[in-house]
Formats: C-alpha cells, sequence, structure tokens
C-alpha cells in the first residue's frame, strides 16, 4: 500500500495528539491544565493558519470550544448530579446495609453479592459514589473480622468499570464514543444496544473476580498509623529566667529550628497577645502550640520554660493526653474541593477540624514526615491523609463530599427524599431507554427534578462535578475534530491497515481494541474513546465492513483500565484505601484485560459476522 504524508494541518494535529498524551500521562500537570493547553493550541493554531477542507468547509478555531455544549458532556455532567442525587438522599441506603449485613453471615457469598450489585449498579450510575459507598462497609468488615481489605477491593473496584459498559450511560467513556460516533453519521446507539457482549465479558469477569483475583492478592495494609505519633496541644509557659524571656518570638522559633508554630500568646488571665514575629516575650507568657510529645518536651528545654497541660505542669505523674481525640485515615475523592490544593493552603485545621499526620500516596508510597514537610505538596484523588481529629468533627466529614473517613463505620444517610430521588433517576433511564426523549435531556429534566424537589441543593449539585472531567471531554472532543476534518483519522486508518495488511477484518478489529486497552491505561480513557472513535470508523469504511463492531472495539477497549491504578480515578482511590502496590494491579488487572479482550472480540465477530 502507498501511503503518502498527509497534508501539514493533520501533521499538526497528529503531532499535538502525541503532545496531549504525554501531558495527560503527566501526573504532576493537572489534566485540567494539560486540556486547557490543547485546547488553546488548537484554536490559536487554526486562527492563525485557517484550514479549508476538500469539501470547501472552513475549520473556524471557535468550532473546537463546541464541545461545551456537546450532548455527551451535557449527559455526563447531569448523570454525575443525578448519581450525586441518589447518595445524598440515601437512595443507595437499603443496599448498603444488606450489604453490611450479609458480610456477617457468609464473606464468600457476599463477596459475590457485592460484586453483582455493584456490577448492575454501574450500569446506569457513575461508579465513583458506588465505589466511594461500598468502601468504607467493606473495611468495616475487614476490622470487624481482623483481615486484610486487600482481598475485597480491587476486586470491587475494577467490576465496577466493568458493569460500566453495559449501556450508553454507564461512564463518560461510552456516552463520549456514542457521542461522536453519531457526529460521523453512525447510527444512535441505543441504552441497551451493545448490552448483550457486555453481560457476557461481565459474567467473565465476575468469575475471575470472585475465584481467581483474591488469590492473587498479597496481603496489603496501610502502613501509616503504625509509624506515626499522635500530636499533643500544649502551653510553655516562662520564667524569669528563661532563656526566651526578652527575646521576640521570632528568635524563639529560630531557637526551636523554625519547627515551632505558634497558636497563641496568654498573658495574664484572659489577655491575649497577637503571635506576631517582633512580639517580645515575657516572663509568664504561656505559649500554645501543637506537636509531638517528644518535641514539645525538646521546645520547652530550648525555651528553658515549663509545659503545662491546662493547669497541671506535665511531668511522670501527670503526662500529655489528648482528650477526645482520635486518629484516622481519610482519602481525598474524585469530587473533593480541594483536588489540586497545595496542603499547607487548604486550611485543614480551620476549616475541617483536622491536624494533618501523615501522607500516604500511591507515587511516592508512605510519606510520614512532619505536616510542617508537606505543606508544598498537592492533593490528588485517592490520597490518604493520616489525621488526628475529635469524633464530632469526623461524623461531619462523613456527611460531606471532600473526604472518604476510612474508619470501617457505616455511616450512610437516610432522608425521606431517598423514595423521591430514586424514581427520578428510574424515569430518567426508562425515559432514554424507550427513545422517549435523549439522554441527555432526559437527565437534565432528572436534575431538574432534583433541584425542585429539594433531593439536592445547588451547592451539592455543584460539588458533584469534576472540572478535571469537564476539560478532558472538551478538549478530548476538539482533538477528535480536529483529527476528523483535517483528514489525519484516515491516515492513521490507513496506517492500521498498511501495519495490517493481508490479515482478517477481525483480527484488525482485536487490534484496534487492543490499541486501545493499552492507551487507556497510561493517558485518560475519554481521551482515548474520542481519539480513536474517528479512526475506528474511517477504518471500517476502508474495509468497506459496518462501522458498529469497530466503534463498539474502541468503546469497550477505552474501559478496559485494569491494568494501572492510573487508568481509573476509582482505581487511585481503591489503591489507597487497601494499600495496594502498583504490581498488584498488573498482578490482576493483567489477565483480566487479556481475558476480557479476548472475550469481546470473540463476541463482536460472532456478532456481526466480520
Amino acid at each position: 500500500m502507498n501511503l503518502l504524508l498527509p497534508n501539514a494541518h493533520a501533521l499538526a494535529v497528529l503531532l499535538l495528539v502525541l503532545l496531549a498524551l504525554v501531558l495527560f500521562s503527566r501526573d504532576r500537570i493537572p489534566l485540567e491544565t494539560s486540556s486547557l493547553v490543547v485546547l488553546a493550541v488548537l484554536a490559536v493554531g487554526f486562527e492563525l493558519f485557517p484550514y479549508t477542507g476538500p469539501d470547501g468547509r472552513e475549520l473556524n478555531s471557535v468550532d473546537f470550544f463546541q464541545g461545551f455544549g456537546h450532548q455527551a458532556l451535557i449527559a455526563v455532567s447531569s448523570l454525575m448530579i443525578l448519581g450525586q442525587g441518589l447518595i445524598r438522599s440515601g437512595a443507595l441506603e437499603p443496599v448498603g446495609r444488606l450489604l453490611a449485613a450479609s458480610w456477617r453471615r457468609s464473606p464468600s457469598l457476599s463477596l459475590l453479592l457485592t460484586l453483582v450489585i455493584c456490577a448492575t449498579l454501574s450500569a446506569f450510575i457513575n461508579n465513583t459514589p458506588i465505589v466511594v459507598m461500598l468502601l468504607p462497609i467493606l473495611i468495616g468488615v475487614a476490622l470487624r473480622t481482623g483481615t486484610s481489605p486487600s482481598s475485597m477491593l480491587l476486586p470491587v473496584g475494577l467490576i465496577s468499570i466493568i458493569g460500566g459498559m453495559s449501556t450508553t450511560i454507564g461512564t463518560s467513556t461510552n456516552l463520549l464514543v456514542v457521542g461522536v460516533a453519531f457526529d460521523m453519521g453512525v447510527a444512535q446507539f441505543q441504552m441497551f444496544d451493545f448490552i448483550v457482549p457486555a453481560m457476557i465479558a461481565s459474567v467473565v469477569a465476575l468469575l475471575y473476580l470472585w475465584l481467581i483475583a483474591p488469590r492473587l492478592i498479597p496481603e496489603r495494609q496501610v502502613p501509616l498509623q503504625s509509624s506515626v505519633q499522635r500530636l499533643y496541644t500544649a502551653q510553655i509557659r516562662l520564667e524569669q529566667h528563661s532563656a526566651a524571656t526578652g527575646k521576640t518570638l521570632a528568635d524563639a522559633i529560630e531557637a526551636c529550628d523554625g519547627k515551632l508554630k505558634v497558636e497563641k500568646i496568654q498573658r495574664g488571665p484572659g489577655v491575649f497577645v497577637t503571635p506576631l514575629p517582633d512580639v517580645k516575650l515575657k516572663a509568664g507568657d504561656r505559649i500554645t502550640t501543637t506537636n509531638t510529645r517528644d518535641n514539645l518536651r525538646e521546645f520547652a528545654h530550648l525555651l528553658g520554660g515549663k509545659l503545662y497541660s491546662g493547669d497541671v505542669e506535665v511531668d511522670d505523674s501527670h503526662p500529655l493526653e489528648a482528650l477526645n481525640q482520635q486518629i484516622a485515615e481519610v482519602a481525598i475523592t474524585p469530587t473533593s474541593r480541594l483536588l489540586g490544593v497545595r496542603i499547607g493552603q487548604a486550611r485543614l485545621l480551620s476549616r475541617f477540624g483536622l491536624r494533618l499526620l501523615a501522607l500516604h500516596r500511591v507515587s511516592s508510597g508512605t510519606d510520614n514526615s512532619r505536616a510542617t514537610g508537606l505543606d508544598n505538596t498537592v492533593l490528588r484523588s485517592g490520597d490518604v491523609l493520616l489525621v488526628q481529629s475529635t469524633p464530632n468533627k469526623l461524623g461531619v466529614l462523613k456527611e460531606g463530599s471532600d473526604f472518604l473517613v476510612l474508619d470501617g463505620s457505616v455511616n450512610l444517610p437516610k432522608t425521606t427524599k431517598a423514595p423521591i430521588a430514586l424514581a427520578i433517576m428510574a424515569s430518567v433511564i426508562v425515559v432514554a431507554a424507550l427513545g422517549i426523549l435523549p439522554i441527555a435531556i432526559s437527565a437534565v429534566f432528572g436534575v431538574l427534578a432534583l433541584l425542585v424537589t429539594r433531593c439536592l441543593t445547588w451547592k451539592e449539585a455543584m460539588s458533584a462535578l469534576s472540572i478535571q472531567v469537564v476539560m478532558i471531554i472538551v478538549a478530548s472532543l476538539a482533538l477528535g475534530m480536529a483529527l476528523m476534518r483535517t483528514g489525519g483519522a484516515d491516515w492513521l486508518a490507513q496506517v492500521f491497515l498498511a501495519a495490517s495488511f493481508g490479515v482478517p477484518g477481525f483480527v484488525i478489529l482485536g487490534g484496534l481494541m487492543l490499541a486501545m486497552a493499552a492507551l487507556t491505561n497510561v493517558v485518560s480513557n475519554n481521551a482515548a474513546a474520542v481519539i480513536g472513535t474517528p479512526i475506528a470508523i474511517s477504518l471500517a469504511q476502508q474495509l468497506m465492513l459496518p462501522a458498529e463492531p469497530f466503534v463498539l472495539a474502541v468503546l469497550f477497549g477505552a474501559n478496559l483500565s485494569f491494568a494501572t491504578p492510573m487508568a481509573y480515578q476509582t482505581n487511585l482511590l481503591v489503591m489507597n484505601a487497601g494499600g495496594y502496590k502498583f504490581n498488584d494491579f498488573v498482578r490482576v488487572g493483567l489477565p483480566l484485560l487479556f481475558l476480557l479482550w479476548l472475550v469481546l472480540t470473540a463476541t463482536l465477530t460472532y456478532a456481526y459476522r466480520i
């Protein structure tokens, strides 16, 4: 096959696609920032160098912003809010109670029941809130039985992704592939059009995750609490002869190597001095600070003062106590307002009543350094923070969406609005499934119904949206449009055909799905899906085969995000909560990926007679 180079605009877009894939795979660069870079480069590039296609249509720079109004993005955003409505109203509370009770009777059968329920719910609801709901239940089971949660959390996290493959609304990836394919002239996929191959794959995955996967996972524990010291609040009282008396607060902090964090200075009954650096310390001053036992004693020694807890001097008979305080692990959720915020700017103590002890993260392992050394760390989804707080403050956290408290308690919401939220969600699904309204429109009406019936407030609805998801979808749609309109997709399809010249169509189909699976485990699955869809349709046209199986190959391949923890946001959440290592995902996820690839390729080949 004589393969010519693409035109200059197509070549530039292909290079930008490569750059985008590199940016999307970089942990240090926020996904939303990478997406905005792609959008800006596309818009500026085509504004400075206009392009007119062979059909005479000009590709304008403003066309790349159409993704903000694309039906797929509207549907994805609306479904996120609908899922939040189910969680907030307690509509899924009976499911959580059922699973929590069943685990006490038969753990093995309960794992199967949990996998089935999780897969079923994920076919209609975004899997993130489902995983967030199930994690405390499963951790609670592990704590009560004295076992490691590692044999349960990873299978549940992976089955939630697989369940989402079954319907057009199961994941944002599905909605994007279906939407882009429809834009390119492929017949609109209805909600259950590909449920048969997805169900066959789900059954195979279910058996694997139930019977085999738990035996492949080593016992893991999150090594935070065992090696971190509790924090105590105390006062250092200065005497006439103390080394810090007569010196400034800045001098006192310097004498403690900068580790002393002064909360307040008490100068007599009811008299407090603002702790500014130039304040001169006097005899009788009480400096309030919070730190570990050893550090507090060291500070008192360096400043020449005495350590007090309340009105009692600290000694062997009166040790330091952290009254009404407990240590807990909290995970940053994918919808948290703290995503992308530096720990030093998160105001964990003033906003949430949390004192940070340590951080556990996928890329850096366990970081048990003091919180003062973590101020510049940017928080990411799935980060597990070891914190100290009061039971009341932790109870408030459980009702919000910023943190997932990993204390093993089952604290599911239950409100009178639960039946209403459930009815609204069911109506959205039924109306879309029957073809009465497109899912984008029915989901928007569903969101309106949640707000009107006060199942959700506007603040709660907006907290369900993820700027990362919105920006990656818009940027991916823009890249897909540029690939289609400039001929870049056709050229990539020709390269694919040239590399597989002479092989049967089903081999090309399987190769496309495997390529998407490899891509989705490195970069965003939404980006892989939108970039792969125009290539799949062009492949089908050049092979003179139906486009549907090739579109589904992209859809399924982009959902096979099992082999790395970075492949999907719930993977990171599960990884840190369960104390998994990177190799655990490879050990369990890679065989599952190849197993489902074979099943889905065979199923699509048989169904479409390729």
